[in-house]
């Protein structure tokens, strides 16, 4: 049981869209994930996602609408809802979702990471 200090965490990498697990509990996966630009269209079919914005802004596109979520908001997008992260700038993020989540839920591809490492 040692803490976790999430900056020393995030100046462990600086790549785009991969992200890492930094906690487990309760059959889910706190990750960190730093992005830039738009991500694939995608959605989960049996998980819920929690976007924690540490630091930065984005845009969660979804097909009706778009919603902005600054530094220390979050939103929660439920299971089987297509959506779409989209960010001008770096953001930092802590996400907080099942163990068997996949980044980029029913559309594989090049973005896709099925192991993801613990740091």
């Amino acid at each position: 049981m040692d803490k976790i200090n999430i900056n020393e965490k995030l100046s462990l990498f600086n790549d785009y869209f991969n992200p890492r697990i930094v906690a487990e509990l309760n059959g889910q996966h706190v990750k960190l994930v730093k992005f830039q630009g738009e991500f694939v269209w995608h959605k989960h079919e049996h998980e819920d996602e929690m976007f924690l914005v540490l630091k930065g802004q984005f845009k969660m596109e979804f097909r009706d609408k778009t919603v902005e979520i600054k530094e220390n908001e979050f939103l929660v997008v439920p299971r089987n809802v297509e959506h779409r992260p989209v960010a001008e700038n770096e953001v930092a993020i802590m996400l907080f979702e099942p163990a068997t989540t996949l980044n980029t839920g029913d559309t594989k591809g090049e973005l896709t990471r099925e192991i993801l490492e613990k740091i």
